[in-house]
């Protein structure tokens, strides 16, 4: 619905009542937007912003990429819905074409599609656990996350994440999660035991303030996960799908997981996930242990598999990686240029985040910064998180740059 001062057909009344209809689980700026082209997106005046948010790393092809838009276009005009009474030819293409890049054993590795990031995750959560109790360890089904982070807002990913704003007024109990400082490879040792089913965790920490989790933490886990008869789960919803210039977060490092959570970025702008698991853990989900609705439809199944073989081209991890390199350089540039008020530079591949030292000024500075007409966002421990396309050249990083540039200047003389 456009804004009611551009639209003499719409009652301004009406338009607040229309907004005022959504739960108030968000709070978005007045600013609607009404079509985006690659890295930009514009308002109905016309107005342009740089998109450095890609809806939380969900475009990772920019918007209305001529590709996805076709491909999209072309499945629409012959099946949407099936269901997963009956089969999906592009699903199972797509998914072997996962369980591949994953790594993982083509002839028994297995996915199961989802809508989302969160039912991705829930499924993995699900496989830890029932595989555990298949092999007849019924005791051994607690769970081990870690600090600062995200895993969605199901009941089960609030629980593996832990954190105490999100589980508040919904959990009571543990409900059979450990939680160990991210990063802290002996905490993660003091807790697994022969109870614990798995170990869920993100390479690269998205909404908890961009911590990128080392080669050695991540092989540590593996080792732990073994010496235990634990599954490991890596939950790469944000950081996979190219964003670290590999398709998958967890492949910088010499690691191998029992299970991947996949979403955002696979669907390019649609809603897709996938939950990847490995031999023996899939082979725990028989028919009636999950299912989904729309998980898998034939719309979500052809745009993700454009995506996968645009994104996986040699040559697109290779712009990734340049471009990430050239967007940490210049944001190293704003650090030491306003040190006064900036801390560090922090992330991987084009999943970055500018630290602040005082509280709360990354909200302040992504406030000025989208008047400056560039959209980021805000991640924990006083992050500004910058989740651009995947498809940004040197003269987007440019603008970015001159426009945090300003954004930051402002916000130091307003101290």
């Amino acid at each position: 619905m456009a804004q009611p001062a551009k639209n003499n057909d719409i009652d301004v009344s009406e338009y607040a009542i229309a907004r005022a209809a959504m739960m108030s689980t968000y709070a978005p700026p007045e600013t609607v937007f009404v079509r985006g082209e690659g890295a930009y997106l514009y308002t109905e005046d016309n107005d342009e912003y740089l998109d450095f948010f890609a809806g939380i790393a969900v475009n990772s092809l920019g918007h209305c990429h001529p590709d996805l838009v076709k491909t999209l276009q072309d499945q629409a005009a012959s099946l949407w819905h099936l269901s997963n009474a009956y089969r999906v030819p592009q699903g199972e293409q797509l998914a072997a074409r996962l369980v591949e890049l994953a790594g993982f054993d083509k002839t028994d590795g297995r996915v199961f599609f989802t809508n989302s990031g969160t039912e991705s995750v829930e499924c993995g959560l699900k496989i830890m656990r029932r595989y555990q109790f298949d092999q007849g360890h019924t005791g051994k089904n607690r769970i081990i996350g870690t600090s600062s982070a995200f895993h969605g807002r199901t009941f089960a990913a609030i629980c593996a994440a832990g954190n105490p704003t999100h589980v508040k007024g919904f959990v009571r109990e543990d409900e059979g999660y450990d939680h160990a400082p991210f990063g802290d490879l002996d905490a993660i040792a003091a807790l697994i035991n022969e109870n614990t089913a798995g170990v869920i965790v993100e390479p690269v920490q998205g909404e908890g303030g961009i911590h990128v989790a080392s080669e050695a933490y991540l092989e540590g886990l593996r080792k732990l996960c073994d010496q235990h008869g634990a599954l490991l789960m890596f939950d790469e919803v944000q950081c996979g799908i190219a964003r670290t210039g590999k398709v998958f977060g967890y492949q910088h490092a010499d690691v191998q997981p029992d299970i991947i959570a996949l979403a955002k970025g696979i669907g390019g702008g649609f809603p897709v996930g996938a939950c990847i698991a490995n031999g023996p853990f899939a082979a725990s989900m028989v028919v009636g242990t999950h299912g989904s609705t729309y998980g898998g439809n034939p719309l979500a199944m052809a745009v993700a598999s454009k995506v996968i073989e645009l994104v996986t081209e040699t040559e697109f991890l290779q712009h990734v990686t340049t471009v990430a390199g050239e967007l940490h350089c210049a944001l190293q540039g704003l650090v030491d240029k306003h040190s006064g008020v900036l801390d560090q530079v922090r992330g991987k591949g084009l999943m970055l985040g500018l630290r602040f030292k005082d509280a709360d000024a990354n909200a302040e500075v992504m406030k000025l910064a989208r008047e400056e007409k560039i959209l980021t966002t805000k991640a924990g421990d006083n992050v500004l998180r910058l989740l651009p396309p995947l498809i940004i050249e040197m003269s987007h990083i440019e603008e970015a740059v001159a426009k945090l540039d300003r954004a930051i200047t402002v916000y130091a003389a307003q101290k």
